[in-house]
Parts: structure tokens; sequence; C-alpha cells
């Protein structure tokens, strides 16, 4: 049987990583020049969570569509908030509560460029019959 490992440690290590920066943005807001409010820190942390839950508990095919998903989820928000955004490319989802400045965006195009390669590149896992 083909293993499809790397999208299986993307997702799960991407995921923990996420709860981690979810985490530290209750404690340190500005965390790398971010913008961590409340709001965005539950977001974070449930995309660590799903990516664990897909990392670790789906089947590989789903592990895979997830990084696809995800990381074009993340690279359009990114793309979004230098586009859209205003001065200081600023992007305001929902004021006070959800505003994303350059670093967020930055952050986000990182992390929808890993999770999409990841998908795209690795080949879905495929089943070999058992040997005689």
């Amino acid at each position: 049987m083909n293993t499809n490992v790397v999208v299986t440690k993307t997702a799960t290590f991407g995921g923990a990583l996420l709860v981690v920066v979810g985490l530290l943005g209750f404690i340190a807001p500005g965390f790398m020049g971010m913008h961590l409010s409340a709001l965005h820190n539950v977001m974070v942390l449930l995309s660590g969570v799903v990516a664990i839950y897909f990392g670790l508990m789906a089947t590989q095919a789903a592990a895979r569509s997830f990084c696809i998903v995800f990381g074009a989820l993340y690279g359009v928000l990114g793309l979004v908030g230098f586009f859209a955004g205003g001065a200081g490319y600023t992007f305001t989802m929902i004021p006070g509560a959800l505003v994303l400045g350059t670093m967020d965006h930055l952050v986000h195009l990182l992390l929808g460029a890993v999770f999409l390669s990841v998908g795209w590149v690795q080949k879905p896992a495929t089943a070999t019959p058992p040997a005689r």
C-alpha cells in the first residue's frame, strides 16, 4: 500500500503550529507583528484543530483534499488582504474584532502555499492488491 505520509504530517504539524499560535495570540496579541484579536485567535485555534483531525484521524485522501482546500482558502485570504486592504494593507473583516495587517497576510500566503503545494504535489494514496 502506498502511504501518503507527507500530507498527513503536514496537516498534523501545521495544525499543531496553528494551535500554538492561537494560544500565543491570547498571551501576546502583537506576536510577530500580527493582529491577533480574540476572534482571530479562536479562528486560528479552530483551523488548527481541524487540521490536526485531518492529519491524524481522516484518510490520506481526505488529508490531501483538506490540504488543497485549506491552502487555497488561506492563500486567497492572504491575496485579498493585500489587494483589498486599505492604508498599510490593513484589511478589516469585522470592525473592531477581526482586522488583518501585512504580517497576517504574509502568514496566510505562506500557510496557503505550504498546504496547497503539499496537497498538489503528493499523489493520492492508492491501494495495491496483496502479494501472493
